[in-house]
């Protein structure tokens, strides 16, 4: 399963591990990723997403999926969060 948040598309970063002596290693910064089920009014379902503790905080901010999704620029979200995007704008223009 790929490390990637389904709504912001934050991945894998990598960097160096730096000893005392300045020695430096590869190592990998994963993201925090949990499996969450957020609640969807304009589709009137839950979603099931894979998504990071950051991303979770930011659609509670915003006021849910619906209100995160509807503001957020296409090109600010991840492939996935953009599909459940036009989802719910063709459930509302239905």
């Amino acid at each position: 399963m790929a490390k990637r948040c389904q709504i912001t598309g934050k991945g894998v970063m990598t960097g160096n591990n730096v000893s005392h002596a300045n020695n430096r290693t590869r190592r990998r910064f994963l993201p925090n990723l949990q499996q969450t089920s957020m609640q969807s009014e304009i589709l009137g379902r839950t979603v099931s997403l894979r998504v990071t503790t950051n991303a979770i905080r930011t659609v509670e901010k915003h006021g849910g999926l619906d209100a995160f999704l509807m503001q957020a620029r296409n090109s600010e979200l991840a492939d996935e969060a953009r599909a459940l995007k036009r989802e719910m704008l063709a459930a509302q223009s239905a």
